[in-house]
């Protein structure tokens, strides 16, 4: 199981219609796929519907539990969607508490981890939506990842909580002594600003092997899917915004494929399909 974590220290950045839109894709493909809202905010949630505040149950009750957490009880939580392939681990405000209260809990860290473990046999792909802040929460949501998406929206600021983000992932990978796999992904992107091209082109420059060759343009009907609570690829797959997430998703199944056996980003360029390449050679 694929346990992939969008993340950024900066709100605003597309990371819920990064996760929705990819789980999206994946279901597409024939993945059973987990999608775990990790934000007291609940915009996973609220895009397909659900009232955060108002829910039974939610991953505040997981990551809160007293006692050993059995898999009958994670499966209780989680809703199925009303789209193939597509459940969701729903959010709560009191995720916001749980921040306060659990920093000082020992092993705590690792709580996401071992309720994802339990769910091996029921999804491929796990797609997690962080808190645009560092606390217990996003520290549980990388110590679970074998990847992570970092959306960064093309303009000047946002390359500051970027560089947050990055020391964040340089903590967790010397605490744990591993390596976590890491795409920067420029998100609403306008070709037509200077600002959008040179922000791109800092990314490009400072963080080449990490920045993914594509990006996100702004696209309105990636907004108009979210009110309507469907995922994108299925509401409007022609877009250009939702199509540029299709060839985000092959790129990203063609690393897991390749297992990182390539040695640079031009020998994965060289294997990918024509559809990425299009979209790489847009590029700015």
């Amino acid at each position: 199981m694929q346990v992939w974590t969008v993340a950024n220290q900066k709100g605003g950045v597309g990371k819920t219609t990064s996760a929705v839109t990819l789980g999206g894709y994946a279901a597409q493909a024939g993945k059973r796929v987990l999608l775990v809202d990790l934000d007291a905010q609940g915009s996973m949630s609220c895009y397909f519907g659900l009232k955060p505040q108002s829910l039974r149950q939610s991953s505040a009750e997981l990551m809160n539990h007293e006692g050993p957490i059995s898999r009958e009880l994670i499966k209780d939580i989680v809703v199925e969607l009303p789209y193939e392939g597509l459940s969701l681990l729903p959010s709560s405000p009191s995720l916001i508490t749980l921040e306060r209260t659990s920093q000082n809990k020992r092993g705590f860290g690792l709580i996401l981890g071992q309720v994802l473990s339990l769910l091996e046999e029921d999804f491929d792909l796990v797609l997690i939506d962080c808190p645009p802040a560092l606390g217990v929460l996003m520290i549980n949501a990388l110590v679970a990842s074998t990847r992570l998406i970092i959306p960064v929206q093309a303009e000047f600021l946002s390359l500051q909580g970027f560089a947050r983000m990055q020391q964040t992932v340089d903590m967790v990978q010397h605490s744990l002594d591993t390596v976590i796999d890491r795409v920067v992904v420029p998100t609403m992107v306008d070709r037509r600003t200077q600002a959008c091209q040179q922000t791109v082109r800092s990314l490009r420059n400072e963080f080449p092997v990490d920045l993914w060759p594509g990006h996100i343009p702004i696209d309105t009907k990636l907004r108009d899917a979210s009110r309507l609570g469907v995922p994108a690829n299925l509401y409007q797959p022609a877009a250009k915004g939702v199509q540029a997430y299709g060839a985000l998703f092959r790129y990203l199944e063609q690393r897991i494929s390749s297992q990182r056996s390539v040695s640079s980003e031009d020998e994965l360029y060289a294997s990918a399909d024509n559809a990425t390449k299009a979209y790489w050679a847009e590029a700015v």
